[in-house]
């Protein structure tokens, strides 16, 4: 599932900050956002848009990001990203594997 995820992130930062830039092959789950990749606020914006896209309201960039200091911001890679969807995907298709709960059944 990872790679899957790591493929579709840097999709979304290809068409964020144009391909002249970024170069699919050069993202890896180490490639910080910062230091690397070199994002604006106005393009974690745009990614937080494309991922609520595309996973749903529960992959929340914004939310994650506000559980992090400054420094864990500005040190984060694409792979703590990749691994947060993971966990929020996992979850999400185990809840809809399992039915709907007895509360909501009502």
């Amino acid at each position: 599932m990872a790679p899957d995820i790591l493929a579709e992130i840097t999709g979304m930062l290809v068409e964020i900050v144009g391909d002249e830039y970024l170069l699919a092959e050069e993202v890896t789950m180490k490639t910080t956002f910062n230091e690397d990749l070199a994002l604006e606020s106005i393009e974690f914006v745009a990614l937080a848009e494309l991922l609520h896209h595309r996973y749903g309201a529960e992959v929340d960039l914004m939310g994650f990001l506000a559980e992090k200091d400054m420094d864990a911001i500005l040190a984060m890679s694409v792979g703590e990203l990749v691994a947060h969807i993971g966990r929020i995907t996992h979850t999400s298709l185990a809840r809809a594997a399992a039915g709907p709960s007895p509360a909501s059944a009502g």
